[in-house]
Formats: structure tokens, sequence, C-alpha cells
């Protein structure tokens, strides 16, 4: 059965996703936590990346969380709006005004340079999103009431919390019986959890989802599947090796519609191979490859493609063109600094047609 959207006349939200957001505090350019004078804030979490990416793609994207009422998730909150994001299901708690509880996750990133590489330090310990139990949100009024066409959610999420992993058990099932789309994406995080914790709270949520997203860890961390030919550092991909791996997580799981891959080769922290597969409808499609990809910083960069993959998927892009958008704006995303995308639709497209990289003016 074809991945199918209910019509948008149906539905008040294009896409609402789940997930905590956190600020990301990094020294200017390539320095040094340990020396750092300045850091520069930066609004980052995977499920509000791909919201806020949509959002400014001009679809009707909302984000679900939870947040403290203090002045520094403001800033989270001013610059989802920014985007047009729509806030209206965020759950605003009060703050302690000591951090005993319902603190704002903090994410310390160091960028990677030469040898050295990308650094990511959290304190995201007791936060307000970590907190959210399965009882605060009503999900069947949003997705029966208001009505949602592409619902995502994943791995990070689920791993801060056995609440939040109810919550989005929850979330997925209302989703699923509303006839929204449910992606997934698996975002493995080992400060988060270990490998059998993960298998053992993602392999039950499979048959709630459509599109499965990861990328060479994470379909080994958090669902088990070994990758044949891959080394440690995961260099020397195969995209065959890929391909056979996906085919047996379709076999497992039945019920999806879709698995999309990110295939990054780590040369250098400056320096990546970039590309991505999707299976859908029984056919691999494989986009362009980037090889030896500039990275300005690369957090952010698996966002953009999921974000890419679902704004084109969603908008009638046919499957081999909405892989090549989604790998065209992961790419993009990885040019600029911070998390969150810097960039348009039409410069997406100008990448995606094979445009050139002279100066505009």
């Amino acid at each position: 059965m074809a991945l199918q959207f209910k019509p948008e006349d149906q539905c008040e939200l294009d896409f609402l996703s789940l997930g905590e957001c956190m600020l990301r505090l990094s020294p200017p350019g390539f320095e040094r936590l340990e020396f750092a004078q300045q850091l520069q804030v930066y609004i980052g979490g995977a499920e509000y990346n791909v919201a806020y990416a949509l959002a400014r793609f001009g679809l009707r994207a909302g984000w679900v969380s939870r947040l403290p009422k203090h002045p520094l998730a403001s800033i989270i909150l001013n610059h989802a709006r920014a985007s047009g994001m729509d806030l209206s299901e965020v759950i605003m708690v009060e703050y302690d005004g000591l951090g005993r509880q319902n603190r704002l996750a903090l994410n310390f990133v160091e960028v990677g340079a030469g040898a050295r590489p990308a650094r990511s330090l959290y304190d995201r310990g007791h936060s307000a999103a970590s907190a959210m139990r399965p009882d605060e949100v009503n999900w069947t009024r949003i997705f029966q009431q208001r009505g949602v066409r592409w619902f995502h959610t994943g791995g990070i999420f689920t791993a801060l919390s056995t609440e939040c992993a109810a919550v989005v058990k929850e979330a997925m099932q209302a989703a699923k019986n509303s006839g929204a789309a449910v992606s997934y994406d698996l975002n493995y995080r080992s400060k988060l959890w270990t490998s059998e914790a993960a298998i053992a709270a993602t392999r039950p949520l499979m048959p709630l989802v459509d599109v499965l997203i990861g990328n060479e860890e994470d379909f080994q961390k958090v669902l088990g599947f070994e990758i044949e030919g891959t080394t440690e550092d995961f260099t020397g991909l195969s995209v065959a090796s890929y391909r056979a791996m996906v085919k047996k997580v379709m076999q497992t799981f039945p019920n999806l519609q879709a698995v999309a891959t990110t295939l990054r080769e780590v040369i250098s922290p400056g320096r990546n191979h970039w590309s991505a597969i999707l299976y859908i409808d029984g056919q691999f499609y494989e986009s362009r490859q980037y090889r030896d990809l500039e990275i300005v910083d690369r957090v952010g960069g698996g966002d953009g493609f999921c974000s890419g993959l679902i704004y084109a998927l969603l908008t009638g892009f046919d499957h081999q063109a909405a892989v090549n958008f989604g790998a065209a704006h992961g790419a993009l995303v990885q040019s600029t600094r911070g998390d969150t995308s810097m960039v348009t639709v039409d410069e997406v497209m100008h990448l995606f047609k094979g445009g050139s990289f002279r100066i505009h003016r």
C-alpha cells in the first residue's frame, strides 16, 4: 500500500513533531569550550529542527514539547515564532528558580576542525521536556479535531525517560488512528541510553511507523540490524550493504511504507562524503552523491535530510526527486553554523537542479 496523506482541507496542520529543544552554546569559530571567553547561542533539537525547516518552507508545521516559563525558554519560542511554527500545543510549566526540576536543556557544542572531531556536552538532566507525562497532551483532540497530515518524533525524545517513551507511544497511536502518516527518526545517542535499552524500547514502536529514518549507526544500535562490511568508524560504506540491510528491516516490519537512510563517510570534521537512499513502493532510490562536501557545522544535517524528504513527499515530488531534495537540503544545512535550517526552498532547488556555485549577484 502506497504512502498516503490526508487532504489538506481536512487538517489544520500539514506537519506536527514531538520532542525536546535545547539551547546550544558554542564558542566562536573552532575554539575549545575549555578556553572559551564567549558562547554563541543557537537553538537545536532533532524534532524541533524538522518542524522549523518545514515552517520556513511554507508548510503549516507545529511542534509539541514542554518548557519552563523563563526568559531562556523564550529564546526558543521567539526563534520558532519567526519561522511561523505553530506553538499552540507547547506545554509551559512553572520554574522553581533553582533548577531542581523543569529545567531548560542545554547543549554545549565544539565545532570540530582538522584532526579534532566535533564534541557535544549535554546538560539536560531534570529538564521540563523529560518530565512530560502521557496525560498532559490531548492527542485525540489534536489528531481528530485539529487534523494533522504527518506526525514525526524519534529516538532522542524516547530516550529521555520512561514517561517520554510512553508519551511517544500514545502520540504515535493517536496519529495512526487518525490516518496521519507517522515517521520516526531512530537518532541513537549513546549518552542517553545503551543500545540494549534502545532496542527494547524502540522495536515495540515499529508497528506504528510508516516512514523510518536513520543512519548506519542508528539501525545497528537502535534496531539491532548489522550492516555487512562496515568498520567501527563506518568508513568505506557500501550502498549494496545498506540495501540488503533495508530489505531485512522491511521484512521484519512489513507495515513500513518507506525507509530513508543518510550515508555519511567522515573524512575529516570539515570534509564528508554525503548522500542518501530511499526505499519506497518496493524500489530503491539513491540521491546525488556529495563527495568531499565541505562542512561548516555537521550538527543538524540529518534533520535537514529528514525535513527535506518530508517536504518533498508532502508536496508531490516523485520518489527520486524526493530523496535528491532531502539530500540537497541536508548538505546545505551543514554549510551554516547552528542546528536549524537557514536556507530557503529556492536555494535547495538551485542545488537540487545542479546549479553552479558562482556568486549570486
